[in-house]
């Protein structure tokens, strides 16, 4: 085992979200800004939901991926999981069928794991009684179900694990799967995220919260981040799988790399268990960690794509951390919030975050904050509102914040030689 620091590069990208099937079509999607939250189609709902919008995968088919017994014993959001794996191990040109599987490993992890799974089966006892349930109820809501279930999947027998720190766990996942592979432990790791929140109680529960959008009557503009008018998170479903690699080894193999990811930052608020620090004292020192442990200076960061929900105080406490670490660059640094178009799909966020900034730095383009169309006080910085920037930038930040005071700060790189 090398104990000497070791590159970490991207050479696979999978996902599955509500624009789409796939990471190049939730690039496209993203780098035209379109949005993929409509009315949500997954339950019926009356005058009693303030909230029925969502952004639903709606072009999702599990049997794409899975046979049809195989999709029955798993949940909505291993399913996603599943299909987001694949796409990326198929992406990254590795043949999992060579080599030593033990040092292959997952880490992927959800917010709240299978609440369809425990929703139906809570239904299913209360009108039937519990010699009616599935030997696959246990399986099926575990939070580690899909971490798992890629592991079989794929034959990933070193490192895994999964996580969960509510919308920072896909931040969390690729953080710990760089560190197996910067510190030798493992070669190849996929991490992410995955969820399938759209159901009748996270719905009611984020409504009774107040945290979710009610504009209802145009899904499309509910989300977004930054604007005066902004009243709430969309939240959405979805799953994606980045593969991480040792450099040298995917040198070996004359892999084509996407990008590198260089350092992170982790932090807590030490503030509230639902809200953020108002001045954005963990969010910016995460910013700060990344930064150092990745060598890189804050002016040499060109865009950073943020956590950006649509809710009052987490776009505040943002762009407060950003003007107070950045200084003086955060007038020249590009900023935005895909959520704009994605809506805010939890601990699948930080995955579905990490492709775009990923395809931002490859292609040197950086995707739009929509629906900005009357900043609120204060958020002055460049926001790429309605239209994407072509525009090459050398270092990139992905940030994900979660309930109970989770920060992470990933640093991507554009990769040269």
């Amino acid at each position: 085992m090398s104990h000497e620091p070791r590159r970490v590069v991207i050479t696979g990208l999978g996902a599955v979200t509500d624009l789409g099937v796939g990471a190049s079509t939730l690039w496209d999607a993203l780098s035209n800004g379109r949005s993929g939250i409509t009315t949500i189609t997954a339950f019926e709902q009356n005058e009693d939901w303030t909230t029925t919008i969502a952004g639903e995968a709606s072009e999702f088919d599990p049997l794409l991926t899975l046979s049809a017994p195989e999709a029955r014993k798993v949940d909505r959001a291993c399913q996603m999981g599943i299909a987001a794996a694949v796409e990326a191990s198929e992406d990254s040109g590795l043949d999992l069928t060579q080599g030593d599987p033990y040092r292959r490993g997952v880490a992927v992890g959800s917010g709240i794991g299978g609440i369809l799974t425990i929703e139906t089966h809570y239904e299913r006892l209360l009108e039937k009684g519990p010699k009616r349930l599935s030997p696959f109820v246990v399986p099926k809501l575990m939070v580690n179900a899909t971490a798992g279930q890629i592991s079989i999947r794929l034959n990933l027998r070193g490192c895994n694990t999964s996580m969960a720190t509510a919308c920072a766990t896909g931040g969390h996942a690729i953080a710990d799967a760089y560190m197996m592979i910067q510190r030798g432990m493992a070669d190849v790791m996929f991490a992410g995220g995955t969820e399938a929140a759209v159901s009748r109680l996270c719905i009611a529960a984020f409504s009774a919260m107040k945290a979710l959008s009610t504009r209802n009557d145009n899904p499309e503009q509910a989300s977004r981040p930054f604007d005066k008018d902004r009243d709430g998170f969309v939240l959405a479903e979805g799953s994606a799988i980045v593969v991480l690699e040792d450099y040298e080894h995917a040198k070996s193999r004359g892999a084509r790399i996407y990008a590198e990811l260089v350092g992170f930052g982790i932090t807590g608020d030490a503030h509230h268990i639902a809200a953020p620090d108002p001045e954005g004292t963990g969010a910016g020192k995460a910013m700060e960690i990344a930064m150092t442990s990745g060598a890189v200076n804050p002016t040499d960061v060109g865009y950073i794509n943020a956590h950006g929900t649509s809710t009052p105080l987490g776009d505040a406490a943002e762009v407060a951390a950003v003007k107070r670490v950045f200084g003086d660059h955060s007038r020249d640094l590009a900023m935005s919030s895909t959520k704009s178009m994605t809506g805010h799909a939890l601990g699948a966020a930080g995955g579905i975050e990490s492709v775009a900034t990923i395809m931002a730095l490859h292609h040197g383009v950086l995707p739009p904050t929509i629906n900005l169309e009357n900043p609120d006080e204060g958020m002055d910085l460049d926001f790429v509102a309605n239209e994407a920037q072509e525009r090459t930038v050398n270092a990139a930040i992905n940030n994900t914040f979660g309930f109970g005071g989770h920060n992470v700060s990933l640093i991507f790189k554009r990769f040269c030689e």
